[in-house]
């Protein structure tokens, strides 16, 4: 008797960790963007990650493909876990990546924007603008 819950159990978890991936990423239940938000333009866009969305796979699984990240760094920052506070003596290293609008909205919904996470625009060290992800308070 203990083997055949032990089978069904086995078998049950690639459902149940595909179904949590696809209610996460994927469906749409369980998320809804801010009202306010204002519509992404047409184009690309640059999004500076520092924390899981450094890793290709995870990229992959939200918005299907891992992209060609470059390295950047964020200054006037430092990291604390998943999230950045203000200091100016401080720089938080990460990647930057290039994705289109409908790439970006995807993050957004990984983040949980409006629930979990802000999205700014920061300069980076090469001057240039990036989204961010923040942690809201």
């Amino acid at each position: 008797m203990p083997l055949r819950y032990l089978l069904t159990g086995l078998l049950g978890l690639p459902l149940l960790v595909t179904g949590y991936l696809w209610w996460t990423l994927l469906s749409p239940f369980g998320y809804a963007p801010p009202q306010d938000l204002v519509p992404l333009a047409a184009g690309e866009h640059r999004v500076f990650v520092y924390g899981t969305l450094r890793h290709a796979p995870l990229r992959w699984l939200i918005y299907g493909r891992s992209g060609d990240p470059a390295p950047a760094r964020l200054p006037g920052y430092r990291r604390e876990g998943l999230d950045i506070h203000r200091n100016a003596n401080a720089s938080v290293e990460g990647l930057v990546l290039r994705v289109d609008a409908e790439e970006l909205a995807r993050l957004d919904r990984y983040e949980r924007l409006g629930i979990r996470y802000e999205r700014i625009a920061l300069p980076l060290a090469d001057g240039r603008p990036a989204w961010v992800y923040r942690r809201l308070d």
